[in-house]
């Protein structure tokens, strides 16, 4: 069995601990009261973080201004330093419960812009958001089995 390391990050307050949670059926979605997260801000310790993993999710909030920008600092931290291909990226824009529609299609850098970018509303579709996640996760421990089928070809040639 496979198994693969996928990063969730992104700004504060975006609902990266809502959207985990839900995906990883660690409990039913329910609308409510923001509960801040201890997330982990230092810089310091991102490499650990970083080092063995196969995927990164960023998560974001597209009505915030600032979260588009803070977007950009997070993939260059997390996907362009540590050489990751797009297939292994995944962007959400995460609607937080009560705020009303999608928003509207965000307006992102170049190297963003070639990531898939999934809407996330877990009070109106939370089953297509589930439903995205599994085809990246397939995509990315796809990814990682032809990796190592490669590696393992080369120890035998």
């Amino acid at each position: 069995m496979l198994k693969a390391k996928v990063l969730v990050v992104g700004p504060s307050e975006c609902g990266k601990t809502a959207l985990a949670n839900f995906i990883a059926d660690a409990t039913e979605y329910i609308g409510g009261e923001y509960s801040p997260t201890q997330g982990v801000r230092f810089e310091s310790s991102w490499p650990a973080l970083m080092k063995d993993s196969h995927g990164v999710i960023i998560v974001f909030n597209a009505d915030i201004p600032s979260h588009l920008k803070e977007i950009e600092m997070w993939h260059i931290n997390f996907i362009q330093q540590q050489r990751l291909q797009d297939s292994q990226c995944l962007l959400i824009a995460h609607v937080k419960p009560g705020s009303g529609d999608q928003a509207e299609r965000p307006h992102l850098s170049s190297a963003l812009a070639k990531l898939t970018l999934v809407y996330s509303n877990l009070e109106e579709d939370p089953e297509d958001v589930r439903k995205e996640f599994v085809k990246y996760l397939q995509g990315v421990v796809s990814s990682l089995s032809e990796s190592r089928d490669r590696e393992e070809m080369s120890i035998i040639t």
